[in-house]
């Protein structure tokens, strides 16, 4: 309490002598004689105002902010409006007005350099470092790294208007001249990219770019993932493959997925997968009623009922296959929205295991369907797979079966049955990404099946975001496609992680092409595709097939010896490659 009074005291003392300094200059500089009855009554005015007006009296100057100075001006223009009708004909109005742009500069500079002075460290500059964006977050950047070993010693922006200007003495550059000048002065330690909301094409754009300038390259996270209450220089983390291979798409519409969301009973088969996890979360943030997740994993569905317990999911342990039990879990929710993610989705592992394979991903989906169909759920979302088109494995073969029935199934007018189709997501369980990390951090080497194989890659948030923008829009009997970009070959996303792991001694090895794998992925059937409202999502053309026919062939196929030939039989694009 002491602390406090001393400096609300000292306050009162600034404003008493600054204001008998400010005036004192102003009598000279106006050849006035010195009015002593004036200055006391502008001291006592701005004494009440800084003790009535803002808490002004309380500011602390070693915490003060650009906000402080804005504060500290409106405090003594509100007592200047105080004092002026009073001492205008006393004192010349020119005279009261310029004493207190002077008082507003010194009091504001003295505030200014006792914060400079107070929060100035001695901390020796070590290293140097760049951050690209002269933004909002570069800012904050900049000011963070005054206490660290880091000297900022230039921005770079793309906007021409900046180049060739600085903030706080920092100059800003193009990206040729900062190439220009390291050059000449050798590599820097660290670029920090300081765009939370850059698209995935200019992040890759500037690594590649400046990556050869840098001993190391940071970025901060995206805006959905930030921590606006935490330091940004904390946030910083390693540019990774994920960070060059996101896609971010322009037009997700996250309006119209709370709408779809909000308030709705939603239950997630496969909850606790990589697809089904994302999802559940996102319904969660999306304001779901209440979550229903479903998985036969008892750890997947722990880890996931864990991590979503602050909003109260009900956890139901239960294969899609058993529909007897399934039927009592809808009857009993009685679900809005159901999104189907259980499958078995890994093609070396369902070569191995066809029956396995056929009645999870196939029956387990019929059973889905069907009950939703009895139990009138509203919205059924199917979640396929790039590898259903001109299917060359048993995996893919099932999820066309399964498109097949989603499309094709007699629905009453209050069920909509869709299905969403997109390629390989980075970081899920199955990915390749896990695998190489693992493979590089024992030293290699990194297994790739061929040269030439490609496949399509979208981060897991942002295909599960596009999955429930589809299912909004859908009517029933769509099968959409997710844009996945363009297609990546796997050996160059290998190279791509061992140069940002630092290790180019780690060597890539060709291991073959697996059961059932083929070199590149196809998201279409035909040309028949047609658009929607958005450029992300685009709707498959129609495939008819009778649905008690398909019911009976769903049902030979569980019970014939031969499964491939009757897969053949259902699905006549489907090319076995056994390789």
């Amino acid at each position: 309490m002491v602390f406090f009074i001393d400096k609300r005291i000292l306050n009162f003392l600034v404003i008493i002598v600054l204001t008998f300094i400010t005036f004192a200059w102003t009598f000279f500089i106006f050849k006035e004689p010195f009015c002593l009855g004036v200055v006391l009554g502008v001291i006592a005015v701005r004494i009440v105002a800084s003790f009535l007006i803002l808490k002004d009296y309380s500011l602390s100057w070693s915490k003060a902010t650009q906000r402080s100075f804005l504060l500290k001006s409106i405090v003594y223009i509100v007592a200047f409006l105080v004092y002026l009708p009073v001492f205008y004909g006393e004192v010349r109005f020119a005279l009261l007005a310029s004493e207190l742009f002077l008082y507003l500069f010194s009091i504001n500079f003295l505030m200014y350099s006792y914060h400079y002075l107070i929060n100035k460290n001695n901390i020796q500059k070590t290293k140097s470092v760049v951050i690209y964006g002269a933004g909002k977050a570069g800012i904050k950047l900049e000011e963070e790294f005054r206490s660290t070993e880091y000297k900022v010693k230039y921005f770079v922006d793309d906007d021409k208007i900046l180049q060739k200007r600085s903030i706080d003495g920092v100059k800003i550059l193009s990206k040729q001249a900062l190439k220009d000048s390291i050059s000449k002065n050798g590599k820097l330690d660290l670029l920090v990219i300081a765009i939370p909301s850059a698209p995935q094409a200019r992040i890759k754009e500037i690594y590649e770019r400046l990556n050869p300038y840098f001993k190391s390259i940071k970025i901060l996270p995206s805006l959905d993932e930030i921590l606006r209450d935490k330091n940004f220089s904390n946030q910083l983390k390693d540019i990774s493959v994920e960070d060059l291979l996101a896609r971010h798409p322009k037009d997700l519409d996250k309006t119209l997925i709370e709408n779809f969301i909000k308030n709705k009973i939603v239950l997630i088969t496969g909850a606790g997968g990589s697809i089904g996890s994302e999802i559940s979360r996102q319904c969660a943030r999306f304001g779901a009623k209440q979550l229903i997740l479903l998985d036969h994993s008892e750890y997947n569905l722990y880890a996931i009922s864990e991590e979503l317990s602050s909003y109260n999911p009900v956890h139901i342990m239960q294969s899609v296959v058993n529909k007897d039990m399934l039927d009592r879990t809808f009857d009993k929710y009685k679900p809005d929205i159901v999104i189907h993610a259980a499958a078995y989705k890994h093609v070396p592992l369902v070569e191995e295991n066809i029956t396995e394979a056929i009645i999870n991903n196939i029956i387990g989906t019929k059973n889905a369907i069907d009950c939703a169909i009895k139990h009138d759920v509203k919205k059924f979302v199917l979640i396929s797979t790039d590898k259903a088109v001109r299917p060359t494995n048993v995996m893919g073969t099932t999820k066309r079966i399964c498109e097949l029935y989603a499309q094709n199934i007699n629905t009453p007018e209050n069920t909509e049955i869709v299905a969403v189709r997109f390629g390989n997501v980075l970081g899920s369980s199955g990915s390749v990404i896990p695998k190489f990390k693992s493979q590089i951090a024992s030293g290699g080497p990194i297994t790739v099946t061929h040269p030439d194989i490609t496949r399509y890659f979208m981060l897991i948030p942002e295909a599960c975001e596009l999955v429930l923008q589809a299912a909004s829009i859908g009517k029933g009997g769509e099968i959409f496609i997710l844009d996945m970009g363009e297609p990546i070959k796997i050996v160059d996303l290998a190279k791509k992680m061992c140069e940002l792991s630092g290790r180019d001694d780690i060597k890539i090895e060709f291991s073959g092409l697996r059961a059932g794998e083929k070199l590149y992925e196809e998201l279409l059937i035909s040309d028949t595709d047609t658009k929607t409202q958005y450029e992300s999502i685009t709707v498959a053309g129609t495939t008819h097939y009778d649905i008690g026919k398909l019911n009976h062939d769903i049902f030979e196929l569980i019970n014939c010896e031969d499964k491939l030939t009757k897969l053949k039989e259902i699905v006549p694009e489907f090319s076995h490659n056994i390789n």
